[in-house]
């Protein structure tokens, strides 16, 4: 009679153990669907664009970053924001739909800025698989 208790106790635990081995192994499938959801994915043209050399006179000066959708789902830019005052950064509020472009627009105002070299970044916050990404602008101003 312990004997067979005994045995029974086993092949309830064994049953136990497989069971709750086969609901992690669904729990952690579900899991991995779950983070595979589709997903927009941001591809700039170029991170860096160079202004030149421009004079003081001219001080404001402008460029267009434009990027592509790469990803499965619409692409949101959340924030774009500069390294300083000086630089502007501008972008489309609409979401951008898969294989679709956008871009951001910036303006340098170097009004009362020394002349010189200078380098200024703009980091950008969307939606996408790579959620930040850092712009940088850079020019010479001459007197």
């Amino acid at each position: 009679m312990k004997k067979t208790t005994f045995i029974l106790a086993i092949a309830s635990l064994l049953i136990f153990v497989v069971a709750s081995q086969m609901h992690t192994a669904q729990a952690s499938t579900l899991m991995a669907a779950a983070n595979e959801e589709p997903k927009a994915e941001i591809k700039f043209d170029t991170l860096r664009i160079d202004l030149g050399t421009f004079s003081e006179k001219q001080p404001e000066q402008h460029c267009t970053f434009t990027f592509t959708n790469v990803g499965e789902a619409p692409l949101i830019i959340n924030q774009a924001f500069p390294s300083c005052g000086c630089t502007v950064p501008t972008y489309t509020k609409d979401p951008v739909k898969p294989g679709e472009k956008g871009q951001i627009d910036v303006t340098y105002n170097g009004k009362g800025k020394f002349p010189g070299h200078f380098t200024k970044t703009i980091t950008i916050r969307s939606n996408a698989k790579n959620e930040i990404v850092r712009l940088a602008i850079e020019g010479t101003m001459t007197k």
